[in-house]
């Protein structure tokens, strides 16, 4: 709740118009009434009397709202609210809007969040005398409890809704700030410079806002930097978008900061990575954030963009933080996004700004292996960490994105888009050896780190023979724990042939321990099924094959894998599958990283086909593509 009774309307008023009549050049043609205001230094009338008031009050009806009422005892009207209202209206020309722009009777269909305000035209006080096509309106019916009444605020060449102000004060402070945005932009090549008190204060601001940024207080330092913003003050948007570019926002172009080559190599590989990921078709809007940069830099914006579209472009810092980049990225290319995540961390008291007006790293995000470590939680976590030679208090960690074991598995993905799946754990090998393990040794060698929607789409570009007999996996590889590699294909993948099926097992496990996991219980493609295999040394072990609502096994099988305490029903195949990946992670101590594997970047193989050759006398689908 404000006291709009208790503000200071006259040193307000004077304030404004002394900065307006110094904002204006002495060649600028002006009316009569505007060069008598300049000379005056007042944008004003003389005050309205209590009696003037009382009068208006009764020709009205209704008893003004305080703010207005105290307004109009500094001064009766207001000339230049803001660039669009040139003249406010006092006790004389305020009236009822009665429906006077025909607004109220908009079709069902246009200006939908108009019509829903449509009383307002109807009601409303009428402020605006005159104005570029703006309409203020103070609507009687949306009243406080201090008696202030809404502002409506509204402009046919804005293509928005009205804007609401809780009250007049509030409506005069933000025209207030509209003068100073406006003769701010203006002043960038006019002359006299727009400069006073309140554009040093709000510079002064934004300085300690940035020292505040770098000392982890990020809410602060944002809330100072929008209001200085709302200003037109010409840091505040270049320091405020590299916050709320780490806090995930979109639509982020770091004002004039991306073409300085100071702050290029940082700013501009997010900006052409938002770029890309919105998959815009004409690459020439492009430069639309990058407007007074020279050839070289817009050469680069676009050499960056081809890299970060094909994956190759690669983050770099200097110093010991720069050292902690590479090992966060061998962390996050194997999957282990959460060590990756505590590495940069870690290290980021020891990162070192490109310049005064570089708050955070930011080049990272860009990074198709680095990138996907962002999240919201991480990104306040990163904002609130002292860095760049300024101290304060560490945050603590944010919470890690990957749940130990193995069950995560079993819980549906947003979407549903994975009902099946199926991975091989190894034990004591790396997983840049998985190929030669899973595949018939024809020299295989993995992906660059891509999404699995990109190796997909990547795999099948120019394939023209597509066979039911030949399934080869695709599946992205990491670290699984402590001492375990694993491939995974979470693709939905092909139905379960109990028949034709073989289990790679045995073949992955020479000189050491392979599990085989293929998960079908909450499958769309025909009965449920879950096959698990295990192998030692090139020889299966054990396994047990859920199918056809019956169970088959071989070996001697540990009890707490036994089947049979699990598959004596299947009411609920999510519970089932749960404490099966629960009792696999008690006996192997594997796990699979979940954030990697959804949301990041992996390096991927194709294996050698889970199927059997078809014998004689079976038949199979061939599909051939022109």
């Amino acid at each position: 709740m404000t006291d709009t009774t208790a503000f200071d309307w006259r040193s307000f008023l004077l304030r404004w118009s002394g900065e307006w009549a110094d904002s204006l050049s002495d060649d600028e043609t002006r009316s009569e009434d505007d060069e008598a205001a300049r000379q005056a230094r007042w944008l004003g009338f003389p005050p309205a009397s209590e009696e003037r008031i009382a009068a208006m009050e009764a020709r009205l009806g209704r008893r003004m709202p305080p703010s207005y009422r105290e307004f109009l005892k500094v001064s009766d009207g207001w000339r230049h609210a803001g660039g669009f209202v040139w003249l406010l209206a006092g006790t004389e020309d305020a009236h009822w809007h009665n429906n006077e722009s025909g607004l109220a009777g908009l079709d069902e269909d246009e200006l939908d969040e108009v019509r829903r305000e449509a009383g307002i035209w109807r009601r409303g006080l009428q402020l605006d005398v005159e104005s570029d096509v703006t309409h203020v309106l103070l609507d009687p019916e949306d009243v406080d409890e201090d008696g202030e009444w809404a502002v409506y605020t509204w402009a046919s060449w804005r293509a928005a809704p009205p804007e609401w102000q809780a009250n007049f004060l509030a409506f005069m402070r933000d025209m207030y700030r509209e003068f100073h945005s406006l003769r701010a932009h203006q002043s960038e090549e006019e002359e006299p410079v727009f400069a006073n008190d309140t554009t040093r204060e709000l510079d002064a601001q934004v300085e300690e806002a940035r020292l505040e940024a770098l000392r982890g207080g990020w809410e602060r330092a944002a809330a100072a930097l929008d209001e200085a913003n709302a200003y037109g003050r010409p840091r505040a948007v270049g320091l405020g978008d590299q916050i709320r570019r780490l806090l995930g926002r979109t639509g982020i172009d770091f004002d004039a900061l991306v073409t300085d080559r100071q702050y290029a190599p940082e700013l501009l590989p997010p900006l052409v990575a938002e770029h890309a990921a919105h998959s815009y078709p004409d690459d020439s809007t492009l430069t639309f954030p990058l407007r007074g940069a020279d050839d070289d830099l817009v050469s680069l914006a676009h050499a960056t963009l081809e890299q970060v579209r094909n994956g190759t472009y690669r983050y770099t810092a200097a110093g010991p933080f720069g050292e902690a980049v590479e090992r966060a990225r061998e962390l996050a290319r194997w999957g282990d996004t959460d060590g990756a995540w505590r590495t940069l961390i870690s290290a980021l008291p020891l990162w070192e700004p490109l310049g005064p007006d570089h708050l955070a790293p930011l080049g990272w995000v860009a990074d198709p292996v680095l990138g996907p470590l962002l999240t919201p939680e991480r990104g306040r976590e990163l904002l609130s960490t002292p860095r760049g030679g300024q101290t304060g208090e560490a945050p603590g960690p944010a919470a890690g994105l990957d749940p130990s074991g193995l069950a995560w598995l079993a819980e549906p993905e947003p979407g549903g888009n994975r009902t099946s799946y199926r991975f091989v754990l190894v034990e004591g090998v790396e997983p840049e050896e998985l190929p030669d393990r899973l595949t018939d040794g024809s020299g295989t060698v993995l992906t660059e780190p891509m999404t699995f929607w990109e190796a997909r789409d990547r795999s099948r570009h120019g394939q023209r023979v597509f066979s039911s007999y030949d399934d080869r996996a695709l599946m992205a590889v990491g670290r699984a724990g402590r001492g375990w590699s694993f491939a995974f294909d979470g693709d939905d993948p092909a139905s379960f042939d109990l028949r034709r099926f073989v289990s790679p097992a045995a073949a992955s496990s020479a000189g050491t321990r392979a599990v085989v996991v293929w998960s079908g219980l909450r499958t769309r493609h025909g009965e449920p099924f879950f096959h698990l295999s295990v192998a030692r040394d090139g020889v299966e072990e054990f396994a047990f094959t859920y199918a056809d609502g019956e169970v088959r096994s071989r070996g001697e099988i540990p009890q707490a894998l036994d089947p049979s305490g699990f598959f004596g029903g299947l009411e609920d195949s999510a519970e089932v599958e749960r404490s099966l990946l629960e009792a696999l992670t008690g006996e192997f101590g594997a796990h699979l990283p979940r954030h990697a594997i959804v949301n990041g970047r992996l390096h991927t193989f194709a294996t050698r086909s889970w199927t059997r050759p078809p014998r004689n006398g079976e038949t199979y689908t061939v599909v051939v593509m022109d």
